[in-house]
């Protein structure tokens, strides 16, 4: 594409299919709910993490990852998602979590 094709689409875009538009109003709602979602999720993980720190029990539970993992793997698959897709985004999740975990188990006032 040249200069004048660009500035020409630039002055006058496509037309949104409606349809097209419906399908991103749903995903824009499905995307905040995720947020929602991983806020929410966030808020139990740091409650976990400060009653990690007052037992003294490390930030990471390794056993339980791995749980985690399998038990996503399989909703995935019952989903027709990608199991691996799955696996990364929970460790994604995961390593955040280990983080908070760490620091709050750095802070001294547990």
């Amino acid at each position: 594409m040249n200069t004048t094709q660009a500035e020409a689409i630039s002055a006058n875009p496509p037309q949104t299919p409606a349809e097209l538009k419906e399908y991103r109003a749903t995903i824009d709602n499905i995307d905040a709910a995720l947020v929602h979602l991983l806020a929410e999720r966030f808020r139990c993980t740091q409650k976990v993490g400060q009653l990690k720190a007052r037992l003294d029990l490390p930030p990471a539970d390794p056993e339980r990852e791995a749980q985690q993992v399998a038990r996503l793997q399989a909703l995935a698959v019952s989903s027709g998602l990608d199991p691996e897709f799955a696996k990364k985004f929970l460790r994604f999740i995961v390593d955040e979590v280990i983080r908070h975990h760490e620091a709050v188990r750095e802070t001294p006032s547990r």
